[in-house]
């Protein structure tokens, strides 16, 4: 159920209405905006309907949330977008961030020289792993506390914040203490208790996509950290698997006005997994923005041709700028600004 609240309500109003909502059992999401904050209350509708809260100081109107994904609908911002802000940068909006780096961290000359690169031409924030999922149990799985070490570097060299992956929870500490934005991987995207700690962390999180994932089971993935009050979480279309086998996966750009349609979250594209070839990594960009993305998600090496994993696909620092403009002009067109803080 979703209160509205008058424009004129007070503090003590709105507090007041929490109480009697979490006194029946339900929990209570506050939402405020420029004008009106929305309450959402979560749990049983017919005990909330039977507060008889339509007549209580403050209260505007009440309407029920239709989506099994309370927190995620668009229906709980009254149609509104979430705009997050992540060390300084916003995202969501009007507000594209571009987020670039390595697929993973290497060693120190590789994430600096990448990181000194994305920084200078022009990106939001910067991305590496630290922990890796392969596919082979005897491929490289990242450099784990070392590769944190260096991403912690890389931010104080450049200032920009840090997206990487969280795999297993026996890590969170070590990935919180570094991680601006936790990253969750298509693998994972339905790794419920990872999801709910993630949540727990106060951290902002991109949560992607997983390979066989309807646009209902990522919205309803991301409702287990919106549950622990984690409003701060972006949604990833990264490539999903179809019948389609010239390019590795289908990258669904129609996920970015079907989920605009669905949910308030930001919605950005990974426009460098589905085609698994630096040579069309840039055409998947631009589209992306063009299609209203909150922000792509790039992987961007120093060396690509010597990268230990996703060497195929990401695109040296050199060509990164060049990019970088060309989104400026799209995002330009769709009435967006690339966010560098």
């Amino acid at each position: 159920m979703m209160i509205v609240m008058k424009e004129a309500a007070t503090e003590d109003e709105i507090a007041q209405v929490v109480e009697r909502v979490e006194s029946v059992g339900c929990s209570a999401h506050i939402s405020k905006g420029e004008l009106l904050t929305v309450i959402g209350a979560i749990g049983d509708r017919g005990k909330v309907a039977d507060l008889g809260l339509e007549g209580a100081p403050g209260v505007d109107h009440l309407a029920p949330i239709s989506k099994p994904y309370k927190l995620a609908s668009r229906e709980l911002k009254k149609g509104a977008d979430s705009i997050l802000e992540i060390g300084g940068r916003k995202v969501g909006g009007t507000n594209f961030a571009l987020m670039a780096g390595p697929c993973t961290v290497e060693n120190r000359d590789q994430m600096l020289d990448s990181a000194d690169a994305v920084a200078a031409g022009g990106a939001t924030m910067l991305r590496g792993g630290a922990y890796k999922p392969r596919t082979s149990p005897y491929s490289f799985q990242g450099l784990g506390r070392e590769g944190l070490r260096l991403l912690a570097e890389a931010r104080e060299r450049t200032g920009l914040p840090i997206v990487t992956e969280l795999l297993d929870l026996r890590d969170i500490d070590d990935v919180v203490e570094v991680a601006d934005v936790i990253q969750i991987g298509a693998r994972n995207m339905q790794n419920y208790a990872l999801l709910s700690e993630a949540g727990k962390s106060g951290k902002a999180v991109l949560l992607k996509r997983g390979l066989s994932a309807t646009i209902e089971e990522l919205l309803m993935a991301s409702e287990y950290i919106l549950k622990e009050g984690n409003e701060n979480v972006m949604l990833c279309e990264r490539g999903i698997r179809t019948y389609e086998t010239a390019y590795r996966f289908t990258l669904d750009l129609l996920a970015v006005p079907a989920l605009k349609e669905q949910t308030h979250l930001p919605v950005i594209i990974d426009p460098s997994h589905a085609p698994g070839r630096r040579d069309w990594v840039e055409s998947m960009s631009l589209a992306a923005a063009a299609a209203g993305a909150d922000g792509i998600i790039i992987e961007v090496h120093n060396e690509p041709e010597k990268a230990i994993c996703d060497a195929a696909q990401q695109i040296p620092t050199s060509e990164f700028q060049d990019l970088a403009l060309k989104l400026e002009t799209i995002t330009g067109v769709v009435g967006k600004t690339i966010s560098r803080g």
